[in-house]
């Protein structure tokens, strides 16, 4: 059962599970239809792996359908050029020094967004959670599945 909890994203998040959910409705959904059809052409339904297989990614498509519409009808849309302040919020990009002195920085973003390699961690990663609500200048303790590693938060940006 779906919660009635808003989900927090950036608006490049919410466009992006916009394009998925028109891609799952225009595109899959019919060539699906397509596939469910031609299979039921060749006759006997029962020993028939086409049409078992179609039927089984229908209804993926259609829980996918009913996640991202469920999301996208919960979203809180963010814009961060329009936050400022001291502490790490959602959407603040942090710039921090590990405990080997090297500098990284993330920005806080929603779950569907998170791409450790691009720089961007969920609010509710273990970095994520830890920094939230902390200012520039703390030291940040985070236990995560790599080990405990410890950060100095150096600048936060809006952007």
């Amino acid at each position: 059962m779906a919660t009635l909890e808003k989900v927090p994203m950036l608006a490049e998040g919410h466009a992006q599970l916009i394009a998925q959910l028109k891609r799952l409705k225009e595109v899959e959904r019919p060539e699906n239809v397509e596939a469910i059809e031609e299979a039921r052409a060749h006759g006997d339904l029962s020993e028939n792996a086409e049409y078992h297989s179609a039927k089984e990614r229908q209804g993926q498509i259609e829980a996918s359908i009913a996640d991202l519409e469920d999301k996208l009808a919960r979203a809180l849309v963010i814009d961060p050029t329009t936050l400022s302040g001291d502490k790490v919020v959602f959407g603040a990009t942090v710039h921090l020094m590990d405990e080997d002195d090297r500098k990284v920085v993330y920005q806080i973003v929603g779950q569907t967004e998170a791409d450790a390699k691009r720089g961007r961690i969920s609010y509710n990663s273990p970095l994520g959670r830890a920094l939230i609500s902390r200012r520039v200048g703390e030291e940040v303790e985070v236990v995560t599945p790599g080990g405990d590693k410890s950060y100095l938060i150096e600048k936060l940006q809006f952007i």
